[in-house]
C-alpha cells in the first residue's frame, strides 16, 4: 500500500511572532521560499514533552503498521455500503421496476427515500458513535443494513420497495461519518488526503466497478430457485455485509489509546502525534463543542460544496446503467459499461489525492477536479445523435473523472476542524448536506428527458460549475484568516488564547487551503 513520506514530523517548539513578523506556520502563497511544512506548520497546541513524539523513521513504521490495520478494513465496510445502496440500478436494469410494476416517478423516488432517511438519522448516528464507540456502533449498524438489503428481494411492489429503502437509508446513515471520525483520530491532518480517498471514494469506485461487472454476472442466474436476476443481485450482495459487520465487532480498534495491535509505547506516540495536531485535549462529549460546530461558517461552506457534488455523484452512481442504455447498449451490456468509468475514476481519485497530500493543497486540486466534471456533462448534453455511441461514453467516464476524486473535500473540511467532538458534530451534518444531494440527485434523471438526459447533464453541469466558484471562495476565506493570525501583535494573540477548548479557534491552529 502507498504511504505518505513523515520526514516532515519532527517536533518545532511554537512562539507567538508580533505584527510584520513571518508566522512559524506555512502559507501556500510563500511554499516556494520556505522549507517543506513540517507537522508543527499546522499543527494547533502544544505538546508538554516533545521527546514522546517520534522521529520520522519511526513515525513512517507506525502509520504504516496503522495504514495496514484500518485502511483496508475501513475500504470493505465502504465497499459494502456502496454496494447495497446503488445497487439499486443495476437491479432496474435487470428488471425491477416492470416485475414490481412499478411507475418510473416511483422509481425515482425509491433511490431518493433512501437520502431522506439517511439526513434524519445522520446527526443522531454520529452522536451515538461518539457515546458508543465506533466498533460496536459499525457492526450494529452493517447487520441492520445487510439484513434489509436481503430482505429487499422479498418485495412484492413498490411500496414495499420504498419503504426497504427508506430503512436502509435509517441503517447507512452512521457508516460515512464513523468512517471520517475514524481518520481523524488515527491521522494527523496533512496525511488524511490519501486515507480519506482509498478508504472512501476509492473504496466506492471499486465497488461501483465491482457491481457492474457482478450485477452482469448475476443476471445470469435470472430463473434460477424461482427468483428473478434482481432479486439475486439484492441477496448475493447483501452476503459480505453481514461478514464482514462479525469481523468488525472482533477486529476494528476503536482509538489509538485503546487498541491491542499497538505497544503501549506506541500507542501513546501515536496519540500525542495527534494531540500536537490539535488544540483539543477532551476525551469525552462536549456541549460547547456541539455548539461551536453550529456557529462556523466552514461546516456551511464545505456542506454547500459537497451538496451540489453529491448531487452529481449520486445521480450519476444512480442513473449510470440507465444512462448507458440510453446511448444505445443492451441492459446486459449496459451493467458491463457501467464498470470502466469507476475504475478510471478510482485511478484518478489515488493520484489526486496523493498530490493533494503532497503538496498539502485542497482547494485548486478541487477546483481542477469540478471543472473537469462540467466539461463531461457539457459533452453528454450537447452531443448529437450524429456523433458515434463511443464519444458520449467516453463524455461519461470524463464526468467520472470529475466527480469521484471529490472525497479531497471530506479531508478538507476534516483537515480544519479541532476537537473531536466538534469535529464528530461536523462530519454528521456535512454528510448530512450531502445526502441531500443524493435526494436532489434521485429526481434529475426522469423518464420523461429519456434516452438522453440531456436536462439532467445540465443542471450537473452548472452545478458543477458553482462548486468552483464555492470552493475557491472558501478557499480565500481561510488563507484571509491565516494572514489575520499571522498579523496579531502579541497582546491580540494573549487575547484570544483565554479559555478552554477553543479547538480551531486557537490562535496558533493554520488553516489547510
Amino acid at each position: 500500500m502507498q504511504h505518505l513520506s513523515f520526514s516532515s514530523l519532527s517536533p518545532v517548539t511554537i512562539t507567538h511572532q508580533p505584527r510584520g513578523a513571518k508566522h512559524h506556520m506555512d502559507h501556500n502563497s510563500d511554499t516556494q521560499q520556505r522549507q517543506p511544512p513540517n507537522l508543527s506548520e499546522v499543527k494547533s497546541g502544544h505538546v508538554e514533552d516533545e521527546s514522546l513524539l517520534p522521529d520520522r523513521k519511526e513515525a513512517r513504521r507506525l502509520f504504516f503498521k496503522i495504514d495496514l490495520r484500518i485502511i483496508p478494513f475501513i475500504a470493505l465496510l465502504y465497499i459494502c455500503s456502496f454496494l447495497d445502496r446503488v445497487n439499486i440500478a443495476n437491479a432496474k436494469v435487470a428488471g425491477l421496476v416492470e416485475d414490481l410494476g412499478m411507475s418510473d416517478d416511483m422509481y425515482n423516488w425509491a433511490v431518493s427515500i433512501f437520502f431522506i432517511s439517511y439526513v434524519i438519522a445522520d446527526v443522531p448516528s454520529n452522536l451515538m458513535l461518539k457515546f458508543i464507540g465506533p466498533r460496536r456502533w459499525i457492526a450494529a449498524i452493517m447487520i441492520t443494513w445487510g439484513t434489509i438489503t436481503a430482505a429487499m428481494a422479498a418485495v412484492k411492489n413498490g411500496s414495499g420497495l420504498l419503504a426497504a429503502r427508506f430503512f436502509l437509508g435509517l441503517a447507512e446513515a452512521g457508516l460515512y461519518p464513523a468512517v471520517v471520525y475514524l481518520l481523524s483520530v488515527w491521522y494527523p491532518r496533512k496525511v488524511q488526503g490519501l486515507r480519506t480517498a482509498l478508504a472512501t471514494s476509492s473504496a466506492s469506485n471499486l465497488a461501483g466497478a465491482f457491481g457492474g461487472v457482478l450485477a452482469y454476472g448475476i443476471m445470469h442466474m435470472d430463473g434460477l430457485q424461482g427468483l428473478h436476476g434482481w432479486q439475486w443481485i439484492f441477496i448475493i450482495e447483501a452476503i459480505p455485509t453481514l461478514v464482514i459487520a462479525i469481523c468488525v465487532y472482533f477486529l476494528l480498534p476503536d482509538y489509538p489509546e485503546t487498541c491491542k495491535f499497538l505497544t503501549p509505547d506506541e500507542q501513546e506516540k501515536v496519540t500525542k502525534l495527534i494531540e500536537h495536531d490539535s488544540p483539543s485535549r477532551e476525551k469525552h462529549f462536549s456541549w460547547k463543542q456541539v455548539r461551536m460546530a453550529f456557529t462556523d461558517w466552514k461546516m456551511y461552506a464545505f456542506g454547500s460544496i459537497y451538496l451540489l457534488s453529491a448531487t452529481c455523484m449520486y445521480a450519476y452512481a444512480m442513473f449510470l446503467p440507465t444512462i448507458v442504455v440510453g446511448m444505445g447498449y443492451s441492459s446486459l451490456s449496459a451493467q458491463l459499461m457501467s464498470a470502466p468509468p469507476y475504475g478510471v475514476g478510482f485511478v484518478l481519485t489515488v493520484i489526486t489525492a496523493y498530490t493533494s497530500d503532497k503538496f498539502l493543497e485542497r482547494g485548486f486540486h478541487l477546483t481542477a477536479i469540478s471543472l473537469v466534471g462540467m466539461i463531461g456533462y457539457i459533452l453528454l448534453a450537447t452531443l448529437g445523435e450524429d456523433v458515434p455511441v463511443v464519444g458520449h461514453y467516453i463524455a461519461a467516464i470524463i464526468v467520472g473523472c470529475g466527480i469521484f476524486p471529490l472525497s479531497i473535500n471530506t479531508a478538507w473540511m476534516n483537515n480544519n476542524q479541532g476537537g473531536r467532538t466538534k469535529r464528530a458534530v461536523v462530519i454528521a451534518v456535512f454528510t448530512m448536506m450531502a445526502n441531500l444531494g443524493g435526494v436532489i440527485g434521485g429526481q434529475l434523471y426522469r423518464a420523461d428527458d429519456a434516452p438522453r438526459y440531456i436536462r439532467g447533464h445540465t443542471i450537473c453541469a452548472v452545478f458543477m460549475g458553482v462548486t468552483c466558484l464555492l470552493i475557491l471562495g472558501t478557499k480565500w476565506g481561510l488563507y484571509r484568516e491565516n494572514k489575520r493570525r499571522d498579523a496579531m501583535t502579541h497582546e491580540e494573540y494573549m487575547a484570544a488564547c483565554q479559555g478552554t477548548d477553543l479547538c480551531d479557534n486557537h490562535p496558533d491552529y493554520r488553516y489547510i487551503l
